[in-house]
């Protein structure tokens, strides 16, 4: 992790500002669809400042310039920024949020710029309130993005891969019936229609994948569903054969870029305020999420003839069908002998052998090693490979040439995944290849209690992630220690490995939506102490309907199903510190592990007496 020297960029960023006559400039993190993760076109505010978390937002000034990142991100920021930076640690006590910050800047009657296409209707509304509270003048959007201008003929350009078609045998539901329920919704909200942004939402409705940003089986698009009418706005040349055969005479196909005059068009059919309230019958209003972009959103017409909510495809999509389900457990299963076979692997190379492996080519084994495995399409993120020290970087990001050497007296935190045709993966493992500490033993057994107690929480139906996040902290936080990011995610089917809209941690939004059977969610929590060690152990678990022996309030009650099958590192664990529910939990799943990925090994393999060493009941 380099520092970036962001000196020149910053200047002709700032003469760009003065020619479009603001004094602050915003560049989040998203692309125009509010992806997390973005294709290397969009990256502008990792090109502005240098750092390359995927989270965080740049607020820059004619004098001065602010980034702004969650707590996984603090250690890298903190590596990458140069000295024209200051780090804004979302979160902590008496920091500002980007948007004060960006507020306070403006004071003095100051114009805050932004591109309409990467900040959402609802966060510019907001925005444009607190700069007019403290003294702004507005904000503004700016037709073109100044980044890209800076960036010039060196911006990566705009990917442009082919569509594929996912069958029916992996979806467990034909486009059909997805637009179908989609118009049920649409005509119980009373709505025009629906236009879509989100890439994940678009890929999953109409059953395609992509590979227009890297790790995301996702493609660049926009769509229109309404009443009686389906359009995909995608570049034509994307289209093979098949996928037109696909879509059939069920969905139209426009152009990407004509999304927002038809949005405009749109705009037209549907009354103004005034118009409306004195209609006897008023048309309908167009529906958006309230992650569509406010460009989108103005030319709609605004909040007088958009109704913006959270997306019904996203509701639909976190909840799994039964063959998703099932994909999901027979992908972890694979994927878990892929992990045995690395670990096993590694450890004999760091251990017998005294190899010196570095970390991206650990994690370049693991790769060759999941693509040997049915199914298997490419990887869901970069995968985590640390050592000691790094291990603390919760979002490390090892780069050849810039990365460690793999310690055996040290922690070694290995988090991965991988897309396969029929589900996504997510798993993170720590070992220790030689005599770990006291502390690194009892924090690592303090987060396995966390990650078993939400694995066999049982709860009310109409329950949030948010209500359950204590559950994983609470052995942490009785020895005055925590950690800084979510305790889990939610996760696609073949599709993006984070996944909106459930999740488990202490964000407002994982209290809004009450966890279903049949989402599929990360149990992940961990501890890191700065310099020294991290430790994270991470299971995908299913919500599920389970029996009680009463149903208070006529309720049911869930409770998860697991689906990672790799071993916990047996010499990390202080049996003393664990109930004996608990020895009894990791006796039970270690025996499911083995019976589930024994078969991919030869009997006296060195992969099947780690396996069984591993896995040997406490």
């Amino acid at each position: 992790m380099e520092t970036v020297d962001t000196t020149k960029r910053l200047a002709h960023l700032r003469e760009l500002m003065k020619e479009n006559k603001v004094e602050v400039y915003i560049v989040p993190s998203e692309d125009s669809h509010q992806s997390e993760y973005i294709a290397p076109c969009d990256a502008r505010r990792e090109f502005i400042s240098g750092f390359s978390g995927s989270a965080g937002c740049a607020v820059i000034t004619l004098e001065k310039a602010s980034l702004a990142t969650d707590g996984r991100y603090f250690n890298q920021a903190q590596r990458q920024l140069d000295s024209n930076w200051e780090l804004l640690k979302q979160g902590l006590q008496d920091v500002p949020t980007w948007q004060e910050w960006t507020a306070e800047q403006s004071e003095t009657g100051k114009t805050v710029g932004v591109d309409p296409t990467v900040i959402t209707a609802p966060d510019a509304r907001k925005l444009a309130e607190k700069i007019k509270k403290k003294g702004g003048k507005e904000l503004l959007a700016i037709g073109e993005n100044l980044v890209d201008k800076v960036w010039g003929d060196k911006r990566p350009p705009r990917p442009n891969e082919k569509i594929a078609v996912l069958g029916e045998e992996y979806t467990g539901k034909p486009l059909t019936e997805k637009l179908e329920d989609l118009r049920k919704e649409l005509e119980k909200k009373k709505s025009a229609g629906f236009i879509v942004s989100m890439l994940d939402e678009i890929a999953w409705l109409f059953n395609l994948r992509g590979n227009d940003i890297p790790y995301n089986p996702v493609f660049f698009s926009y769509a229109l569903v309404t009443s009686d009418k389906a359009t995909l706005y995608v570049d034509s040349s994307k289209l093979l054969p098949d996928v037109k055969s696909h879509l059939g005479e069920s969905v139209t196909v426009q152009p990407y870029g004509t999304i927002f005059d038809d949005a405009k068009a749109l705009s037209q059919t549907v009354p103004d305020g005034a118009s409306m309230s004195s209609s006897k019958s008023p048309r309908k209003k167009f529906l958006v999420s309230t992650k569509a972009s406010w460009a989108l959103s103005r030319n709609l017409g605004g909040e007088e003839k958009v109704d913006e909510l959270r997306s019904p495809i996203g509701d639909a999509k976190a909840v799994k069908n039964p063959t998703e389900l099932e994909g999901m457990r027979r992908c972890h299963i694979r994927d878990g002998a892929a992990l045995i076979e690395y670990f096993a692997w590694l450890e004999e190379q760091l251990v017998v052998h005294g190899s010196k492996i570095d970390e991206v080519e650990a994690a370049d084994k693991l790769e060759s090693i999941r693509s040997k495995h049915e199914h298997f399409v490419g990887l869901s993120f970069d995968t985590i490979s640390s050592t000691g020290a790094n291990a603390a970087v919760i979002h490390y990001k090892p780069e050849k040439g810039n990365c460690s050497i793999i310690d055996p007296k040290a922690v070694y935190l290995c988090d991965s995944g991988a897309q396969y045709l029929d589900g996504t993966t997510d798993t993170t493992r720590t070992l220790h290849f030689g005599e770990p500490t006291d502390m690194e033993r009892k924090s690592f057994t303090l987060v396995l209690k966390g990650n078993i107690a939400l694995d066999r929480a049982v709860f009310p139906k109409g329950t949030s992630g948010f209500a359950l996040d204590t559950l994983a902290r609470q052995f942490l936080w009785e020895e005055g220690l925590d950690y800084r990011h979510g305790t889990g995610h939610g996760v696609g089917s073949y599709l993006n490995v984070h996944e909106g809209p459930i999740g488990v941690g202490t964000r407002i939004q994982y209290s809004e939506v009450a966890l279903s059977a049949g989402n599929v969610l990360s149990d992940e929590p961990g501890y890191y102490e700065d310099g020294k060690f991290g430790i994270r152990i991470e299971n995908i678990i299913m919500a599920k309907e389970v029996k009680t022996s009463h149903t208070f309030g006529d309720k049911p009650y869930l409770g998860f199903e697991h689906v990672t099958m790799v071993p916990m590192c047996r010499k990390l664990i202080d049996e003393t510190l664990l109930t004996q529910k608990e020895k009894q939990w990791l006796n039970d799943y270690h025996a499911e592990v083995i019976e589930k990925t024994k078969g991919f090994f030869k009997k006296d393999s060195r992969e099947m007496r780690w396996l069984e060493r591993e896995t040997q009941p406490i």
